[in-house]
């Protein structure tokens, strides 16, 4: 696995870039962009949009919520992604929000 502060960094970057992501997630190569990054019920998560590569499901395009400790290789591409989309009807709650193409970071008290 690639080190945990590169992926970090990548995630990081992929959102503030608008850029999307290839990684290597549960066995499937997976294009992503990358909107919500953060800790969610003290796992560390993205929320991301997949749309394009492999999945248990094979529905695509669809909304993720992917383990960062699952993701096995990543790397930042050079297609960028427009921003914000229209968010699943399911409202998630983060505990701390690094990283987020629409919402400004925080980390609850």
């Amino acid at each position: 696995m690639q080190g945990r502060g590169r992926v970090d960094k990548l995630l990081r970057n992929a959102i503030a870039e608008k850029r999307r992501l290839l990684l290597w997630y549960d066995g499937y190569l997976r294009d992503v962009e990358p909107h919500d990054y953060g800790v969610q019920k003290g796992e560390l998560k993205v929320l991301c949009y997949q749309v394009g590569g492999g999945s248990r499901s094979g529905k695509l395009p669809e909304w993720r919520t992917l383990l960062v400790a699952k993701i096995t290789s990543a790397e930042l591409a050079d297609t960028p992604f427009p921003g914000p989309r229209e968010v699943p009807s399911e409202h998630i709650e983060w505990d701390a929000l690094y990283a987020s193409v629409s919402r400004a970071p925080f980390r609850r008290r």
